[in-house]
């Protein structure tokens, strides 16, 4: 076998003449990069900063093509249909070319091939194969060969999750005797601590692939021709070497049979720093450093929240009085609007805006659609509430309205909805604090709100208990203005309309 030494930068490829940055395309490429070690992940040293193996070689394949790559963070549920929906380009992800998979995307060339390796705690070393698993709770990751593997097996309970670190988690907690996990996952998250081991031989073998939208042939021939010339030029090698998973399987695959000396700088550099932060000034440390991230994320929640309860509480007053006051069929169709909102689950209403809305021709940035979604589906609850209020204030109010000489709509904004107002504003203050928390639905459409943040920084440092406490005590801060604010302005209201009846 030939021999190349070579160090740890990667090689030098055939330059492409470079245009100037603002002339090149833009290679746009989406993945999960909350939990997804070490695929696409955040730096542990630095969160606002991505890396893992596959986030290189994007950049080196957008740097091939002479294009700059642009990030898109999706949930790994929605990286499909956010392909086929046009938000981005590819997907990058680890996803295995499955019958499934391929039906539902063009997918290039493998780019990596790999096996399912056995976790086991060091107290449970016996279950080293397959065989030994037989009658065991076993964890795994969703939509993936070794799911398919562990559920052939029916003495086996499985237990699928979205996110590694909930699988590893809960091996710790003693809830799972075992995980079955592709091999580089396997490495990443057992490989840095000393309770869990890798235990056995591989497991089945799966290659994963980029996905494009079906028909982008385009974009799909001229990756694949770049990570042709990655494998013949052995760059495809000492990429994955820098990350410690270059195997003998990928040697096979790619035909490049060259032993290169690669050293594993990234693998080190994430180990080193995931055992250096502990402790308690380490995590103080830590938990300073997620100041930024949290203040970022709560302003974005606040935004939301409140020009989605804006629109809430405009068209819930409009509904109401439709209902209350419409003729026959306005309340008619009031009324089935607020029995379909409030009888289907507020995530199927934003799933359906952002990504069945398109179908119709109807396109909507994440912000605006998690607006829409939070602002119509509280307007439908808001709407009942102003309907009670305005059925507390007495039908006498509106006959001595009328009998002053004004107009019915003059009754209404002047006299009968300030006072339907002042009862139900306690209602809309519980209701706000609630349109915050339901906010935290709006991370499925890629907004970065702060629950999204709580992902990803708990899952990028396994640490849930003080990074919930630090986002938990965002909302906090977050709410306790409002109820303030209610109880003042429920209280001039009250001496406003005790002042007007008295005179």
């Amino acid at each position: 076998m030939a021999s190349e030494p070579v160090g740890a930068a990667a090689p030098a490829t055939q330059s492409v003449p470079s245009a100037p940055e603002q002339q090149k395309k833009v290679l746009s490429w989406a993945s999960d990069g909350e939990a997804n070690v070490p695929f696409v992940f955040h730096d542990p040293a630095n969160p606002n900063r991505l890396e893992g193996f596959e986030y290189d070689l994007v950049q080196e394949i957008a740097h091939r093509l002479n294009q700059n790559a642009r990030f898109v963070q999706n949930d790994w549920d929605g990286l499909i249909p956010g392909l086929q929906r046009g938000m981005y380009q590819m997907v990058v992800d680890g996803i295995e070319m499955t019958p499934d998979h391929l039906q539902a995307a063009l997918f290039s060339r493998p780019y990596y091939v790999t096996s399912d390796r056995i976790v086991v705690r060091r107290d449970r070393m016996e279950l080293n194969s397959f065989a030994a698993l037989h009658g065991h709770t076993v964890g795994t990751i969703k939509d993936t060969l070794a799911e398919r593997l562990l559920e052939r097996d029916t003495s086996i309970a499985v237990r699928s999750y979205e996110e590694e670190t909930y699988a590893f988690s809960d091996l710790r907690n003693g809830r799972l005797d075992a995980l079955l996990l592709d091999g580089p996952i396997a490495l990443y998250y057992a490989g840095i601590t000393d309770d869990l081991v890798i235990v056995g031989d591989p497991v089945g073998q799966t290659h994963y692939g980029i996905a494009f939208k079906q028909g982008d042939t385009e974009l799909h021939d001229a990756v694949d021709r770049v990570l042709g010339d990655m494998m013949k030029d052995g760059s495809l090698q000492v990429l994955l070497g820098r990350w410690s998973l270059w195997t003998p399987d990928l040697a096979q695959m790619t035909g490049d049979h060259v032993t290169r000396t690669v050293e594993p700088v990234e693998w080190q550099r994430y180990r080193d720093t995931m055992r250096s932060q502990t402790g308690w000034m380490g995590k103080l440390k830590r938990y300073i450093g997620f100041l930024p991230a949290i203040g970022e994320a709560a302003l974005l929640t606040l935004v939301v929240s409140a020009l989605a309860m804006v629109l809430a509480v405009s068209l819930g007053l409009v509904l109401a009085l439709c209902r209350h006051y419409g003729p026959a069929w306005l309340r008619w169709v009031t009324g089935l609007y607020i029995e379909i909102v409030r009888g289907t689950p507020l995530l199927i209403q934003i799933l359906f805006i952002f990504y069945g809305l398109p179908g119709l021709g109807i396109k909507l940035s994440p912000f605006f659609a998690g607006v829409l979604a939070l602002g119509l589906n509280y307007a439908a609850y808001e709407a009942e509430n102003y309907r009670a209020g305005l059925s507390s204030v007495p039908r006498g109010q509106m006959e001595a309205a009328i009998a002053l000489n004004m107009t019915q709509r003059q009754a209404l904004r002047l006299v009968i909805v300030p006072q339907a107002l002042r009862t139900v504003l306690p209602v809309m203050t519980n209701d706000f604090i609630s349109l915050l928390k339901d906010s935290s639905l709006v991370s499925v459409i890629t907004l970065t709100e702060l629950t999204k943040t709580y992902i990803r920084l708990s899952s990028t440092y396994y640490d849930y208990i003080g990074t919930g406490l630090l986002i938990g005590g965002a909302y906090l801060l977050l709410g306790l203005p409002f109820v303030r604010f209610a109880r003042y302005v429920e209280g001039r209201l009250g001496r406003s309309l005790r002042q007007t009846g008295h005179h």
